[in-house]
C-alpha cells in the first residue's frame, strides 16, 4: 500500500495535517474548495522564479489567511514590501475577499521534495544528463541531513524512441512506517521529445509524539 499512495495523503491525521483548513456547509464547500485551487494556481504562476513549496490556506469568518513556503521570500516580498501587497491586492480584487498574506522561509531548499523535483526537471530541460541531475540532487539532500532519498524518472530518456523509467536512491525511504517523515513531490520537465516526468521522495526521520501528547490509561482494579 505505502509503494502506491501518495506518502503525504497516507499520513493525514497522523503527523500530517491538509494545507486548506476550513470548515463550510455543503453548499459553500464546492465553491470554496475550487477557490483554494484557483488561488494556489495564481500565487504558483505568478511566484514562478520564487521557489514555493507548500501553500497553506486557512479561512476565518471574513478573512482568507495564506502561508507561503519559499526558499526565496526576498523576491515575493520585493522592495518595503511591495511585491506581497501588489500579490494580496491581486487576490481580494479577484475573488473580493480579504487576504492575509505571510512568507515563511524555508532554511534547506535540498530537503524539500517540491523544490529537488523543480530543480531536477529545469536541468532536464537545459539538456543537463538527467543521471548527473539526479545524483547531484541525492548528494545534496544526503549532505544536507536526510535519512534516505529517492527518484524518478519517466518518459524519453535522452530521446530514445520508447520511453522508460529509471529509478535512484539513496539511503533507506520507509513508506509503510506511518511515523517516517517523508516528503514527496512531482514535476515535469518539457522538452523537445516530450515531456519527462519526475518524482522525488525524501526521509528526514521519525516523529514520535511527545511524552505530554501520551495519555495513560489506568487498567481496573
Amino acid at each position: 500500500m505505502g509503494q502506491k499512495v501518495n506518502p503525504h495523503i497516507l499520513r493525514i491525521g497522523i503527523i500530517r495535517s491538509w494545507d486548506s483548513k476550513w470548515f463550510a456547509d455543503k453548499r459553500k464547500y464546492g465553491k470554496l474548495l475550487l477557490q483554494d485551487l484557483e488561488v494556489e494556481k495564481i500565487i504558483r504562476k505568478k511566484l514562478a522564479d520564487a521557489s514555493v513549496s507548500r501553500i497553506e490556506i486557512h479561512r476565518t469568518a471574513n478573512r482568507v489567511i495564506i502561508n507561503i513556503h519559499s526558499a526565496k521570500p526576498g523576491l515575493i516580498i520585493g522592495r518595503q514590501g511591495a511585491g506581497i501587497e501588489a500579490l494580496k491586492e491581486e487576490l481580494e480584487k479577484k475573488f473580493r475577499e480579504e487576504f492575509s498574506l505571510s512568507i515563511k522561509e524555508i532554511s534547506k531548499p535540498t530537503l524539500d521534495a517540491l523544490l529537488l523535483a523543480e530543480s531536477i526537471a529545469r536541468q532536464v530541460e537545459k539538456r543537463i544528463s538527467y543521471r548527473r541531475a539526479c545524483k547531484m540532487s541525492l548528494d545534496k539532500a544526503m549532505e544536507t541531513g536526510a535519512l534516505g532519498a529517492k527518484v524518478a524518472v519517466a518518459g524519453r530518456l535522452n530521446g530514445v524512441e520508447i520511453s522508460r523509467s529509471e529509478f535512484f536512491s539513496k539511503g533507506k525511504i520507509p513508506l509503510h512506517t506511518l511515523r517516517a517523515d517523508i516528503d514527496f513531490a512531482k514535476a515535469t520537465a518539457h522538452t523537445t521529445y516530450g515531456s519527462i516526468g519526475i518524482k522525488v521522495w525524501i526521509y528526514k526521520g521519525d516523529i514520535f509524539k511527545k511524552k505530554s501528547e501520551v495519555r495513560v490509561t489506568e487498567m481496573p482494579q
